[in-house]
């Protein structure tokens, strides 16, 4: 339990970081006179540094010792947010962004794996959501404390009193056990290893397992919406409905926080309940929560009255908030217990590749163009959660076969 509450602990900071650009982004783009194009740059340049190094931390940790490689991340990301707040102009900002996800991929691509050497199968679901619902707690902090600072002391000051504490903890993991690999497994509880699964074939390997592909088929079209949301979220209520960018920071903390910590816990004690009682349960969170998100969000932004955009804010984080703990625990139950952090890894770069890399770009690229963010986010945010549903719909198809087929062979 002391590794649960360290882990999850350092992911809380992890996504306080991530979501500070986004709560003191008009401030910097009115420093740096930056358009909305560039702004969405910024967060591409994380993103970069995040997937692109994310294969070689999955490779390396199914290899080597995962809390010095994850104390390091921290270390590193840490001094990432620190000069990002003194940068001095556009491109060292973008540089130093890049950092920060060189950083946490490191944490983000070996953490989840760490976890599930703790606890078994029966519990693995619930131990994984409380470590992920770190999510909505930091980005909740993240917005609030940035948006708080930015209005009286300066854009620079959020990413400062980030960057000190990540130093510090960084130094923490030393002082934990770290678990064997697959130490809670039981025997044949998870796929056997295929033959070609050593060295950089593993990421090949992956390919044979049709659940995990459909998993991260549907994570990856969730994540570009998430990403577009997540950077233009604050920024549309200040511009669309002329909040102040702290009322805006607030309202996005607070239902952030409420409705993250609810949806995160109960959707991954459901799926847990649900799981043991059919097989198909975490699969049947996935797509009911995409399914549901995808209206809620179109009726977010197209709404005029701001009560009213208000709450279907609220209701769509709520929903994408189900799915939270059993993503992450199938995309490592799916795979063989050696090739967690490498299946961890391959998701992690294959959602932000395709996923929120391009979707804070090409959102702002929209609303340049067209002169009206509310049309940009309209039309590319809910459509790609109704993709997500497709891609989670055929996965519940594809597991209830495979039990009949389990089933009939006994």
């Amino acid at each position: 339990m002391v590794s649960l509450a360290a882990l999850t602990g350092l992911n809380l900071l992890d996504y306080l970081d991530r979501q500070l650009l986004a709560a003191v982004l008009p401030a910097l783009q009115a420093d740096l006179k930056i358009g909305d194009e560039q702004a969405g740059t910024i967060a591409t340049a994380f993103m970069l540094g995040y997937f692109l190094t994310a294969p070689i931390f999955g490779w390396l940790g199914d290899r080597l010792p995962r809390k010095w490689l994850i104390g390091g991340g921290v270390f590193v990301w840490s001094l990432g947010t620190l000069l990002s707040g003194h940068a001095g102009a556009y491109v060292s900002l973008v540089l130093f962004r890049v950092l920060v996800g060189f950083g946490e991929a490191s944490f983000g691509t070996i953490g989840p794996g760490w976890i599930a050497d703790l606890f078994p199968p029966r519990g693995r679901n619930n131990a994984i959501t409380i470590f992920y619902f770190a999510i909505p707690v930091g980005s909740a902090l993240g917005y609030l404390m940035g948006g708080y600072l930015a209005v009286h002391y300066g854009w620079r000051s959020a990413f400062l009193w980030a960057g000190y504490p990540g130093l510090l903890l960084a130094f923490s993991l030393a002082l934990l056990r770290e678990p064997a690999r697959g130490a809670s497994d039981p025997a044949g509880a998870v796929p056997a290893a295929p033959a070609a699964a050593g060295g950089w074939r593993a990421y090949l390997t992956l390919c044979r397992f049709p659940a995990y592909l459909l998993v991260v088929a549907g994570y990856l079209a969730q994540t570009f919406a998430l990403g577009g949301f997540s950077l233009w979220a604050p920024t549309f209520l200040c511009r669309v409905h002329h909040l102040a960018l702290d009322q805006a920071g607030f309202f996005f903390s607070a239902s952030l926080a409420a409705t993250g910590l609810v949806a995160t816990l109960a959707g991954g004690f459901w799926a847990t309940r649900w799981q043991r009682r059919t097989g198909t349960g975490y699969a049947w969170v996935l797509a009911l929560s995409a399914l549901l998100a995808a209206p809620t969000a179109f009726a977010a932004f197209s709404l005029s009255d701001v009560g009213q955009a208000k709450v279907a804010l609220v209701a769509t984080m709520f929903l994408l908030f189900l799915s939270t703990g059993p993503v992450n625990t199938l995309i490592l139950e799916t795979v063989p217990v050696a090739m967690r952090a490498s299946a961890m890894a391959a998701s992690i770069f294959a959602i932000h590749l395709f996923g929120d890399l391009w979707s804070p770009k090409f959102v702002g690229y929209l609303s340049d163009r067209w002169g009206d963010l509310r049309r940009a986010v309209l039309w590319t945010l809910p459509g790609a959660l109704i993709v997500s549903a497709v891609c989670w719909c055929v996965l519940v198809a594809y597991t209830r076969r495979q039990q009949a087929a389990v089933t009939r062979r006994s």
